[in-house]
């Protein structure tokens, strides 16, 4: 398996502005996205709540978690994204890829729009 970036620009959805893009990590196996804090300050976004993380070699972490937007191709929505430190990766994680309709096609190195599943209850 290889390693995908993706170009997603970032906006304030409180404000009218075009934003600025950004490459991303995409990451499947992340429950969420990752930005820098000055980027999210710059943007206008505060953090909503905090959260605890682990690292893979165990470490305990508490990070702050707030709502910005992503757009990548004709997509757009809102997600939560933990505000990263300075040496943090931007990365794009399994909840907003859900959110965006996204998966992450591993044999082409690409994002793909999801086949989005409904069912229905059949009463008898």
């Amino acid at each position: 398996m290889g390693i995908t970036f993706v170009s997603v620009d970032l906006y304030n959805p409180r404000r009218d502005e075009p934003g600025r893009a950004w490459q991303f990590l995409v990451d499947s196996g992340a429950v969420y996205s990752v930005a820098p804090t000055a980027v999210l300050t710059a943007l206008g976004i505060s953090p909503t709540r905090t959260l605890k993380f682990v690292f893979a070699d165990g470490q305990m972490i508490e990070r702050a978690v707030g709502e910005v937007g992503f757009r990548f191709g004709g997509e757009q929505a809102t997600s939560p994204v933990v505000f990263g430190e300075t040496d943090d990766v931007f990365l794009l994680g399994a909840v907003t890829l859900e959110t965006l309709a996204l998966v992450l096609d591993p044999f082409k190195r690409e994002l793909r729009p999801a086949r989005l599943m409904l069912a229905r209850h059949q009463c008898p």
